[in-house]
C-alpha cells in the first residue's frame, strides 16, 4: 500500500536498507533490556510493513522472549495473508492495527488498495485471541466521515480482543521526507484537526460500537429462539416417528430454521470467512461472534 499521509515514504522501496541478521539486531537491543523490563516496555517492530519480512521478525520476537522475556508488539497495516504470518503472530503479544477507512473504494483512493484483506486480518487476530489496539488517523475532509467512523465502530464491536481504540490526529511532520524524495505530497492543503474534531470522531466511533453491540445482542437472541424452535421440531419429529412405528400415520414436518440463518429458499445465507481468502469488494464481512460491516 501507499498511504497518502505516510510519514515513512522512504520505506516503500523494498530494495533499500541494509541487510541485517537477527543476531545483529539482538545485539543492538541488549544494552536496553534492563530499561525495557523496569519500565514495563518491550519490543515493537514497525516499518514500512513488518509482515513483508515475517520470518525474520518471527525469529527476532522468539529470541527476545526466550532470552529476556520481553513483550512483543507488531505495528502493521494488516495488508497481508494472515497464514503467511502465522509463525510471527504466534510470537506476538500485541498488534497495533491501523484501520484507515471502512468503505473499500474510499480505502483504495486513500492507499491505492481495497481493504478486504485488512478486515479479514483483523478478524483472524480476534479468532487467535491476539490483543489489538485499533487506530484511525483523522484527516479533516478526508477520513472524518461520520458514517464511515460509525461503520468502524460497528466493525470493532465484533472483534473480541480489542484493548484500545485510538483516534490519531493527522500531522504534517513527515512532509519533508516527501520533499527530499522529490515526490509530490498529495495532502497539501489539508489541515490538522482540532481537539473538538477529534472528540467528535471518538463519539461517532463509540456510537457505532454501541449500535454494533445492540445488533449482536438481537442476533444472538434470534439465534437462541431459532435454536429453541428447532429443538421443539426435532422432539415433535421423534414423537411422530414413534407413532408411525406403532402403526399411526405421522404428518411430515419440516423443521424450523436453526442458528445458521437459512434463507427463504432453504439455503444457508450467512457468509463466513476462514481468513485464507478475502471477501469480494462489497461482500459482507462478519467476524465470528461479531457484527457485520
Amino acid at each position: 500500500m501507499q498511504c497518502r499521509y505516510c510519514h515513512n515514504p522512504d520505506s516503500w522501496d523494498t530494495a533499500a536498507g541494509q541487510p541485517r541478521t537477527v543476531e545483529e539486531v539482538l545485539a543492538e537491543i541488549e544494552p536496553y533490556v534492563d530499561y525495557y523490563k523496569s519500565s514495563g516496555g518491550g519490543i515493537t517492530v514497525t516499518g514500512g510493513e513488518p509482515t513483508l519480512q515475517a520470518p525474520f521478525v518471527a525469529e527476532l520476537f522468539r529470541e527476545c522472549k526466550r532470552r529476556w522475556g520481553l513483550h512483543t508488539a507488531l505495528d502493521s497495516s494488516g495488508f497481508c495473508d494472515p497464514h503467511h504470518a502465522e509463525a510471527l503472530l504466534e510470537a506476538t503479544d500485541l498488534v497495533l492495527l491501523d484501520l484507515k477507512y471502512m468503505d473499500s473504494e474510499g480505502h483504495r483512493k486513500l492507499t491505492t488498495q481495497p481493504n478486504e484483506r485488512i478486515l479479514t486480518f483483523a478478524c483472524h487476530l480476534s479468532r487467535m485471541g491476539i490483543p489489538m489496539w485499533i487506530r484511525r488517523v483523522l484527516v479533516p475532509g478526508l477520513t472524518d466521515n461520520a458514517a464511515d467512523l460509525m461503520k468502524l465502530g460497528r466493525f470493532i464491536s465484533g472483534l473480541r480482543t480489542v484493548e484500545k481504540v485510538e483516534v490519531l490526529p493527522y500531522h504534517r511532520m513527515g512532509v519533508f521526507k516527501w520533499q527530499q524524495l522529490g515526490r509530490p505530497y498529495s495532502l497539501e492543503g489539508y489541515r490538522e484537526p482540532d481537539a473538538k474534531e477529534v472528540d467528535r470522531a471518538v463519539k461517532w466511533i463509540e456510537q457505532g460500537r454501541r449500535e454494533g453491540a445492540a445488533e449482536q445482542g438481537r442476533r444472538e437472541g434470534t439465534a437462541a429462539e431459532q435454536g429453541r424452535r428447532s429443538r421443539e421440531a426435532a422432539d415433535q419429529g421423534r414423537q411422530d416417528g414413534t407413532a408411525a412405528a406403532n402403526g399411526g400415520m405421522a404428518e411430515t414436518v419440516r423443521g424450523a430454521a436453526g442458528p445458521e440463518d437459512v434463507g427463504s429458499a432453504g439455503r444457508p445465507c450467512k457468509q463466513s470467512f476462514d481468513g485464507r481468502t478475502a471477501p469480494a469488494p462489497g461482500q459482507e464481512l462478519r467476524c465470528a461472534g461479531g457484527s457485520g460491516v
